[in-house]
């Protein structure tokens, strides 16, 4: 039998890697949500699918699978605050859409209109790994924005690409 990973030996390996940071965001009849996330990444292009991870005890867990839908806006560097008040430092949600310009996709969704990419999306699956939903979304349209460095996080903090050195150094 394998031995298992410590949680915080694992938390702490993890904040040793580099992610862009990114909001998604969601609208329909279940009502409006956005979220900050680092873990996203791309399944498949074929059909176009990627993915977004979301702590199942987050208040907005059913909002986002009622509305079936989600948008993945890309952060660019000067979006910083953006980041921090969809990560929970404003809790009121019409307080933190107010804290940016968005477009409305076709579908509904919110996209930042300042973004380096949105990424309109149905969930296809959702699948529930330890503490977090995988919601897997089949990308139905694309939203290029700004040419702008993207906004990172590791070492739990906010980088812009040119801070980055050696971890830890």
């Amino acid at each position: 039998m394998e031995t298992q990973v410590a949680r915080l030996e694992f938390r702490e390996a993890m904040a040793r890697v580099c992610a862009p940071v990114n909001i998604v965001t969601t609208d329909g009849p279940a009502g409006r949500g956005g979220f900050t996330a680092t873990a996203m990444c791309s399944v498949s292009d074929d059909p176009p699918t990627l993915l977004v991870c979301m702590n199942e005890r987050s208040t907005q867990t059913e909002l986002f699978l009622a509305n079936q839908r989600f948008c993945i806006n890309v952060l660019t560097q000067s979006h910083m605050h953006l980041a921090a008040k969809f990560a929970g430092a404003i809790r009121d949600m019409t307080e933190r859409y107010q804290a940016a310009r968005w477009q409305t996709m076709p579908s509904g969704m919110p996209a930042l209109l300042d973004a380096i990419v949105s990424f309109d999306c149905e969930i296809g699956a959702v699948n529930k790994v330890g503490t977090h939903n995988v919601m897997f979304g089949r990308v139905v349209d694309i939203r290029h924005g700004s040419d702008e460095a993207a906004l990172l996080y590791v070492g739990r903090n906010y980088m812009q690409p040119s801070a980055l050195g050696s971890f830890g150094g």
